[in-house]
């Protein structure tokens, strides 16, 4: 039953809104009473936090997926990118700016787990970029890793971009090209130009 509420909850949460959706309304969707979610959950905190873990687990493997069968470290974050994008796209509400503003402290926890989760992958794949001749073999990864995440979360920032100005495609597409030109060797531009023209041909 726990993960059922989980699930339930996520699917409101992403459509309707963290702030908007009461326990009330998930148990009527689910046909329970709210006491049965209290069982599992003693309050909407405890729940948006199991809500926020989960729906960071499901991107975790779909991303360890992908970072298993790419051909190279720039395919690799194209397909990432696609993945987060299509994420995205089924999300009605802003789930993040919604935690940081409601929820703050699930936020700052959720933040560690994801600089953690980013920084070990891409430290990982900037190697597998050196080892393969693809990026420079005198980048600083430790460093570029957490810049990577910087801009990845600070193209999010809808006072710096808003969304009128700039939508999320763009920002993204725009940011790994920009990440991308910097630490690219001869083989990787080569790759890179064939991605951004793919892109241009959209």
């Amino acid at each position: 039953m726990k993960e059922q509420i989980i699930i339930k909850s996520a699917e409101l949460f992403l459509t309707l809104g963290f702030k908007s959706v009461t326990m009330d309304d998930i148990a009527s969707e689910m046909g329970i009473s709210k006491k049965t979610i209290y069982v599992h959950f003693k309050n909407k905190t405890k729940l948006v936090e199991a809500v926020s873990f989960y729906l960071f687990e499901n991107i975790c493997e779909g991303i360890d997926r992908i970072c298993e069968a790419s051909a190279n470290p720039i395919e690799e974050l194209y397909d990432i990118k696609m993945f987060v994008m299509q994420h995205l796209k089924n999300e009605k509400t802003s789930p993040q700016f919604q935690l940081k503003k409601y929820y703050p402290q699930v936020h700052d926890i959720l933040r560690v787990k994801q600089f953690e989760k980013m920084h070990g992958s891409v430290m990982e794949s900037l190697q597998k970029g050196i080892d393969t001749n693809v990026f420079r073999s005198n980048i600083d990864i430790d460093f570029i890793s957490r810049m990577y995440f910087n801009g990845m979360t600070g193209i999010k920032d809808g006072i710096i971009f808003p969304q009128d100005k700039f939508n999320m495609d763009y920002l993204m597409e725009s940011y790994l090209e920009y990440h991308l030109r910097a630490i690219v060797a001869e083989e990787g531009f080569k790759i890179l130009n064939q991605f951004i023209n793919k892109t241009n041909q959209k």
